[in-house]
């Protein structure tokens, strides 16, 4: 271990009872997130998806790589061709590609190929994972654990998104090779998930559900 690449951790101070404190608080907060698929067109500020983008950054990765990179996108012009594109396989999905049993899972949420959010909705931000690195020269070097690595920075990306008052959606048409081609991204870097970013509409509503209770997710040894 070489002192120099190292540096002492300052933990946060807390008391047990603080500790526990925040974490009930936070778990109650998190508890009222929903994905949300009626967006209001009001705008949201470039330095707001900065400051979240920077969040989701900040999640761990294999080797330290972060073979991520978020492409925040509120030009309407190119909000309108990934739509189209994506409504275009959402079509072919729920026409013929899902399974009966999927669609039938599906029902509850009143969804269909259909995807105003993705024009209406102020941002856009495309997570893609990098397969792999291209320093300037073109030599290609390894990422580790890369699903797991940009997994970990889109659940920190969503929190961050709930946090600032704002609602999101994972959405994932598949496939979503078209993505890639929509935003020029280059060939080491692949979708992963697509997540309409802004305020509620007015009359925005969410399916009624039901979470897991503890006993029914969690094992204490």
């Amino acid at each position: 271990m070489h002192k120099e690449t190292f540096r002492p951790y300052a933990a946060p101070a807390y008391s047990p009872a603080e500790s526990a404190a925040r974490a009930a608080d936070l778990y109650a907060y998190m508890d009222t997130r929903r994905s949300v698929r009626e967006y209001s067109d009001r705008p949201v500020s470039r330095e707001i998806i900065e400051n979240l983008i920077k969040t989701a950054s900040s999640a761990p990765s294999g080797a330290h790589k972060q073979p991520w990179t978020f492409c925040a996108v509120s030009s309407p012009e190119i909000k309108a061709e990934i739509r189209e594109a994506a409504e275009k396989e959402e079509y072919e999905n729920y026409h013929g590609r899902m399974s009966d049993d999927w669609l039938e899972d599906l029902k509850p949420f009143g969804t269909d190929w259909k995807k105003e959010f993705l024009t209406v909705a102020p941002w856009l931000i495309i997570v893609f994972k990098k397969a792999y690195d291209v320093d300037e020269n073109g030599e290609r070097s390894k990422n580790y654990y890369v699903n797991e690595s940009v997994g970990l920075a889109a659940g920190f990306l969503l929190a961050a998104i709930h946090n600032a008052g704002l609602v999101s959606l994972t959405h994932t048409p598949s496939p979503m090779n078209f993505l890639q081609k929509v935003l020029d991204r280059p060939a080491n870097e692949r979708p992963f998930l697509l997540i309409p970013v802004g305020y509620p509409a007015e009359d925005a509503q969410v399916p009624v559900l039901q979470r897991k209770g503890l006993e029914d997710m969690a094992v204490f040894y």
